[in-house]
């Protein structure tokens, strides 16, 4: 049986997609820290970089999308046109999501897919609140909001998160149950509500985290931080 189980994971087919702006510096290091035995695709979905991000990124061996549109969604849903675009046999059985800044370990994405593999969860959130983080690596605006917004979906929608951590892996089939739609700072919380709403099997696993390689385009600057803490707790409320 553990024979059969091992044959099962081999054919598993997982594609990886990276949002990333202006993240040069950094994007070789994720790229080339992910487990390249168990990914057939990294799609770096460029969004609208005007450093060397894309050239770095095709260098290191990863398919790069070109969005002039500025907007964490946006980019995550040009990464899913693309896969979506292909011939169905051609899709994958399952889609992890990293960000391009090098703050998480993309060498855990073995633990990150084990319940989907092992337990048939739908959606698998890594959360920096059960992991190891770096000090200083989240901001105490990060701290509050992810606290705030994950005691509101878990009293209105019963789901007991911890973090809107962007690494996370979710079932191709049922990413697309979801019908994901926001372009900018609500995409984490608007997966993790839409999952919730529709009895999804979620759950996290425990991530670590340090300090971002450059300089964060949300929780580095006040604008950014408000922005976002008011589009994630519109996202809960519209979806309800």
């Amino acid at each position: 049986m553990a024979e059969r189980q091992e044959d099962i994971r081999r054919r598993i087919v997982i594609d990886v997609i990276m949002p990333a702006y202006n993240e040069e510096e950094s994007i070789q290091k994720v790229i080339g820290s992910l487990p390249g035995e168990l990914v057939r695709e990294i799609i770096v979905c460029n969004n609208g970089s005007t450093d060397r991000t894309a050239q770095r990124a095709l260098s290191a061996g990863a398919t790069v999308l070109f969005i002039e549109e500025k907007g964490y969604g946006i980019a995550c849903l040009n990464g899913i046109e693309y896969i979506r675009s292909k011939p169905e046999d051609k899709h994958p059985e399952i889609v992890v999501f990293i960000d391009a800044d090098f703050s998480d370990f993309p060498e855990e994405l073995p633990h990150l897919i084990g319940p989907i593999l092992n337990e048939d969860m739908d959606l698998v959130i890594g959360s920096r609140a059960l992991g190891n983080n770096e000090k200083g690596a989240m901001m105490p605006q990060q701290i509050f909001g992810n606290w705030l917004a994950t005691s509101l979906i878990r009293r209105i929608y019963g789901y007991a998160f911890t973090d809107l951590g962007p690494f996370r892996a979710v079932k191709w089939s049922s990413l697309l149950a979801m019908g994901m739609q926001d372009r900018n700072y609500g995409w984490t919380v608007e997966m993790q509500v839409r999952a919730a709403k529709l009895g999804m099997k979620c759950t996290e696993v425990p991530v670590s985290y340090r300090k971002r390689i450059g300089k964060s385009k949300v929780s580095g600057t006040i604008k950014g931080s408000v922005l976002a803490g008011q589009k994630i707790l519109w996202t809960i409320f519209k979806l309800i």
